[in-house]
């Protein structure tokens, strides 16, 4: 019997009155909406694969951001960068998200021939990558 009011409060009885207030709209802001046009609200960023003569400029500010520190580091001599060590130079807390999220973009760098990773965990500019201007 217990059961009984707790059902009536949150079953069908609400449904009733959500149909008679908002005639079956949960959320009215975005009634309209497809799932598709609330997801576009999250835009995913895009990695080309590396090319010659291809510029920095067409990745996000993020991925700019860890060629520009491991090309500096390669200007410097001081070979590759973990991530950890990335989010300290960029003045991130060092925390396990923050990190990952770093891996995640330099794995994808990786991935499209943009970056190296020598040592497990440790990367840096693929050798035929130059400066921010384009290709070598």
């Amino acid at each position: 019997m217990g059961d009984r009011p707790q059902a009536r409060r949150y079953g069908a009885g609400s449904g009733r009155r959500q149909r008679r207030r908002g005639r079956g709209a949960a959320d009215p802001q975005n009634a309209d909406a497809s799932p598709a046009a609330r997801d576009a609200a999250k835009p995913k960023t895009q990695v080309p694969v590396w090319r010659q003569g291809l510029a920095w400029s067409v990745l996000a500010v993020d991925y700019q951001r860890i060629l520009k520190a491991l090309a500096d580091r390669e200007r410097f001599g001081q070979g590759p960068l973990n991530c950890q060590e990335m989010a300290s130079a960029f003045g991130m807390d060092v925390v396990p998200a923050r990190v990952e999220a770093l891996r995640s973009k330099a794995e994808r760098l990786v991935a499209r021939g943009w970056l190296a990773e020598p040592v497990p965990g440790r990367f840096m500019l693929a050798r035929r990558v130059a400066g921010p201007g384009g290709g070598s």
